[in-house]
């Protein structure tokens, strides 16, 4: 039992200094970026911006009598903003709530240059995944002038970073659930939501009632190399968590082992 535990110490320290160094490694960028819960504030309904047909838009025209579920991506993202999407589907394809009499959606996209027709085929991808009856006319892709976005993020606590080295965004990785009144009542972080809780957030915003701050695990992208065909830190949370399951795995391995070795 005394080797086992001096093992699993030794997994531990290892685990701690491969997650230590992974923080130490952040490229600056990153820590410019997060989620600032804005919970029981407004968003700027008033702000206009452009549909998937390049039509211009009110916010508040897409309110409708329902919950929103807000989603700020770029199009162009080279991984996260299409995990998180492909996550929101899958959690939504397992409710029995309705987009366009439940619930409706909107993801826009944070980066200015971004156009109509980028926004157009993006909503195509994801109507062909999510295929409801009336998701078309529930689900809105947007894009918008800087002036006007910079409202919207600030309004969520958004906050994201430009890497000239890259040409990229980084970002973190959630979904807003906001109240019928564009009230914000609850974020769901990373690329995966439970559809339990998707469904628990719906209707508590439907009630208009506020949740409570939750302590968020960002996941974060950054740096897509398409020479190498890899991503440099595009994930700093789920390195932490590998490190850490690693360790509860190895930990995990070595207690068994030794409790199958002969007295």
């Amino acid at each position: 039992m005394t080797r086992a535990l001096v093992v699993v110490a030794l997994a531990l320290a290892a685990g701690s200094a491969s997650a230590q160094t992974a923080a130490n490694q952040q490229p600056e960028a990153l820590k410019e970026i997060g989620f600032d819960q804005h919970l029981g504030e407004s968003l700027p309904l008033d702000i206009e911006l452009r549909d998937e047909h390049g039509h211009a838009v009110k916010l508040r025209d897409l309110f409708r009598g329902r919950p929103v579920v807000l989603s700020l991506v770029y199009y162009e993202c080279p991984m996260l903003c299409t995990l998180s999407l492909n996550g929101l589907v899958s959690a939504l394809d397992v409710l029995k709530m309705e987009p366009g009499r439940d619930f409706d959606l909107i993801t826009v996209s944070f980066d200015a240059r971004e156009t109509p027709d980028q926004a157009r085929k993006r909503k195509n991808v994801y109507l062909n995944r999510y295929r409801r009856p009336d998701a078309g006319g529930a689900w809105h892709f947007l894009t918008g002038d800087r002036a006007q976005l910079d409202r919207l993020t600030r309004a969520v606590g958004f906050r994201y970073a430009w890497d000239e080295g890259t040409k990229q965004f980084a970002h973190a990785a959630g979904v807003v659930v906001v109240t019928p009144e564009g009230v914000i009542s609850r974020y769901l972080y990373g690329i995966e939501y439970a559809p339990k809780d998707l469904r628990f957030a719906l209707m508590e915003s439907a009630a208009q009632r506020i949740g409570s701050r939750v302590d968020a695990l960002l996941l974060t992208c950054y740096r897509y190399d398409p020479v190498h065909g890899r991503y440099g830190a595009y994930v700093m949370g789920i390195l932490r968590l590998a490190a850490i399951a690693t360790v509860g795995i190895l930990g995990g391995f070595v207690v068994v082992m030794l409790r199958r070795e002969p007295r």
